[in-house]
């Protein structure tokens, strides 16, 4: 049949089998969006209130489904505003497909009105990008841009198609959705390695990352940690990987992350690393990181080996096909040695956690388990509100767990928990902090005009808390513009917007406010008032190790 490039384009994402789209139109687009609006039975379009939330929303909906996130806009100014939802995905991991439109061909290289080489500004940021130059090639570069964003290492692909592309007409032969390449295990070589360095550990530590989500190798990690009795940690893209309360599995690794889990990593002789960076916030010190203990990498993205800390064996491949070649091979041993020596770091822990009563930001993440079900998304922004969140949050569903890890985007998370209610088909949650939540807080005109249900707890100190608690503990207590000092009232706010709101004070009120709040259809906001003087801990401090680990205020 012949078609436009634009119904080329939305027939093209119809086949690869994407039923929502984000985005916001302006002038370049128009023809796309003329045929969206023909195809609109087929194909699910949320007007979002700004581009970068269009793109977060297409990252949440990426995250909780596992399959491509697209989003689309305008040339100029709209394209430059994905950009930073599009290095979110990227430092993520997270398939997406950002498409721009842009000037007519003849027009590129003059300056005309809003054009912008966007596939340049992008070109750090993704995995690849293109710029389309006739309408024949339109179809099966969707098709290609789909098949890389979720192949191997999955990462966000843009897609740049001037004016005349979208109006000339060619031939369209639909075809069946793409899959993604092939995935391989790693060499028999390395896999033995590993194992005879598994076989030869007296004190091993599981510790994993989004890698393991995205290969959906939790089934083959489990029976791997439980043949070789070991405890498990992950990174915070890899919290709801598995059950939170599953009993080898001691939390989040790193800078704010649990005791236990950093201490056992820390003792331990063998590490297993699955699908996961030792980024900064990991190591710390790399000079004292896992000093004397070897360390096997896998990850699909031979890149990341070896490029922060030396492996003694690593190994590129599916995470998954690795693991079921590895397990046969391994001893099924018992440790009871070292599974008490971790029960030991996990009594220290619990000595050291906050167990006062009141607002206490360990108490309002417990407050809200209680309203979580099995198939909840849970997204954050980024500061304190999101280390809280990792600790405390309690998960039994993979991929439910939504926040940016590499990127720390604050305002990522609106446009995120309306992708992930989308996404999921349910109600979502955001926890967010004032300083957040002030970003991008336009996209509750988004929630409110599609009564998303979202439920929005706002964890108000009135102050940007993680940037003041490095100045109370390293700045000698400099607060150069971390006091808010805001007036905003958030629940008159949000009734501003369409939406239901209010004021939590006590923990009284806060589960009264949640009850109300999730048997709204709609969206509902919680403004949750915490004191300002509250600690994310442990922590690590900078340059430190975890012998420098702070557990408590004064250490």
């Amino acid at each position: 049949m012949i078609l436009s490039g634009a119904d080329i384009l939305v027939k093209t994402l119809i086949e690869q089998g994407c039923d929502t789209v984000f985005g916001y139109p302006g002038g370049q687009i128009l023809n796309v969006y003329d045929s969206l609006y023909m195809y609109q039975d087929e194909i699910n379009h949320v007007l979002a209130a700004h581009e970068q939330g269009a793109a977060h929303a297409a990252d949440g909906y990426a995250r909780t489904t596992g399959k491509v996130g697209v989003v689309i806009s305008t040339s100029g100014p709209g394209a430059t505003n994905l950009v930073t939802g599009i290095a979110t995905a990227y430092l993520d991991s997270v398939p997406m497909v950002a498409i721009c439109g842009n000037v007519p061909t003849s027009q590129i290289g003059t300056d005309s009105f809003q054009e912008l080489d966007i596939t340049g500004v992008t070109l750090p940021i993704t995995k690849h990008n293109y710029f389309v130059c006739s309408v024949e090639e339109l179809a099966d570069t969707v098709r290609e841009a789909f098949t890389l964003a979720k192949s191997g290492r999955p990462g966000p692909v843009l897609i740049d198609i001037p004016k005349d592309i979208q109006i000339a007409k060619c031939e369209y032969e639909p075809k069946p959705p793409v899959q993604k390449d092939a995935p391989h295990a790693a060499k028999d070589i390395r896999i033995q390695e590993a194992v005879e360095i598994l076989n030869a550990a007296e004190r091993p530590f599981v510790y994993f990352g989004g890698g393991v989500i995205s290969a959906e190798a939790q089934e083959e990690m489990l029976a791997l940690a439980e043949k070789i009795d070991a405890p498990i940690g992950c990174s915070l893209m890899g919290l709801s990987g598995i059950p939170t309360e599953h009993p080898r599995f001691l939390g989040m690794q790193g800078m704010h992350g649990h005791y236990a889990s950093s201490m056992a990593m820390h003792h331990a002789d063998v590490i297993l690393s699955l699908g996961v960076r030792f980024n900064d916030r990991v190591t710390g010190n790399r000079a004292k990181f896992a000093v004397g203990s070897k360390i096997i990498h896998l990850d699909v993205d031979g890149s990341e080996l070896s490029k922060t800390v030396m492996p003694a064996c690593g190994l590129r491949g599916d995470v998954k096909l690795t693991l079921q070649k590895m397990l046969p091979l391994l001893n099924e041993v018992q440790r009871p040695e070292w599974t008490e020596t971790v029960n030991g770091f996990r009594r220290e822990e619990d000595v050291n956690l906050d167990h006062r009563d009141g607002m206490t930001p360990r108490r309002v993440i417990q407050t809200l388990n209680r309203y979580l079900g099995e198939n909840t998304a849970v997204c954050t922004d980024v500061g304190q509100h999101q280390m809280w969140s990792a600790q405390n949050l309690v998960f039994r569903t993979p991929r439910r767990f939504v926040s940016s890890g590499g990127l720390g985007t604050m305002g990522y998370g609106l446009g995120a928990a309306i992708g992930a209610a989308y996404g999921t088909g349910e109600r979502s949650v955001l926890v967010t902090g004032d300083g957040s939540f002030g970003m991008n807080l336009n996209e509750l005109a988004t929630a409110v005009s599609y009564q998303v249900p979202v439920v929005v707890l706002l964890m108000n100190n009135g102050v940007l808390g993680m940037v003041r608690q490095w100045q109370t503990l390293f700045f000698n207590q400099h607060y150069s513009n971390t006091v808010l000092n805001r007036k905003t009232n958030y629940a008159e706010l949000a009734r501003a917007f369409g939406a239901d709101g209010e004021i939590a004070e006590t923990p009284e009120a806060l589960d009264a406010a949640l009850k109300r709040a999730f048997a709204q259809d709609g969206p509902y906001v919680i403004d949750c008032r915490i004191d300002k003087d509250e600690f994310v801990l442990p922590m690590l401090p900078p340059g430190g190790s975890m012998d420098d680990i702070i557990v408590k205020v004064g250490d």
